[in-house]
């Protein structure tokens, strides 16, 4: 007798589950070309206003660090903090994805709010402090750091609640995914790659944008100022109310 009362309980899980991995899946295709642009928007516009600080590719400031560490030579002591910071930044988003007991969609939206709210944060920090002033002092170091944190957020965010989708924001994946399977398209004989990896386009489109991304930040730093991290802060909002 109790056999009907199982199978009703199961009936809404797996329309849940079903539910969830239809919008999972919508999300891994709109939200990496968004992510993307986001992520070079923030890197190019941390570059140019903050003393050159990578603060959406933190390899960057290893290669930097290990630089001046054997030849010597000047140092901004933000590129360095950047890569503990960035580390302690995803630790946190770690801690608040497990106890806000989400997964799937439900954290990828969390994630997604926490991420504007940084790059939102970082918009009025810059334009009030008016941190480009003085782009190896305190306040642009402080600048840094938040927009080292809203990266980490959307690292974190692909890997915790979207794993399908590749990085956003480290290109050397994906201008190699790209060159690969574009000579698997044009080669006569068997393909070499996985039939499972990653599509051409998808690959593109994530360079693309990044790309997009970079040049834009870079004009609007130029002409803006620090009013230039507006771009990032309003695709960032585009990005919590993709469906």
């Amino acid at each position: 007798m109790s056999l009907p009362a199982r199978d009703s309980r199961a009936v809404p899980r797996t329309s849940d589950s079903a539910d969830d991995a239809a919008e999972l899946s919508r999300l891994e295709a709109r939200l990496p070309l968004l992510l993307s642009m986001i992520a070079g928007m923030v890197d190019s516009t941390g570059f140019f206003t903050l003393g050159h600080v990578f603060t959406a590719h933190v390899t960057g400031n290893i290669v930097l660090a290990a630089s001046v560490a054997v030849e010597g030579g000047s140092f901004h002591w933000v590129q360095l903090l950047a890569i503990p910071v960035f580390m302690l930044a995803l630790a946190t988003v770690w801690l608040v994805a497990q106890a806000s007991r989400r997964h799937g969609p439900s954290l990828a939206r969390l994630l997604l709010l926490v991420q504007f709210l940084l790059l939102v944060a970082l918009l009025i920090f810059t334009v009030i402090t008016k941190a480009s002033a003085d782009r190896v002092g305190l306040l642009a170091g402080t600048a840094a750091m938040i927009a080292v944190s809203a990266m980490a957020c959307q690292y974190a965010l692909l890997c915790l609640a979207v794993p399908g989708a590749i990085s956003t924001a480290v290109m050397t994946g994906n201008l190699a995914n790209a060159v690969l399977s574009a000579m698997d398209l044009l080669s006569a004989r068997h393909r070499l790659l996985p039939q499972d990896s990653t599509p051409l386009s998808r690959s593109l489109g994530r360079l693309l944008g990044f790309l997009a991304g970079c040049v834009v930040a870079a004009a609007a730093a130029s002409l803006a100022g620090d009013w230039a991290w507006s771009l990032p802060a309003a695709l960032a909002a585009v990005a919590v109310a993709v469906r």
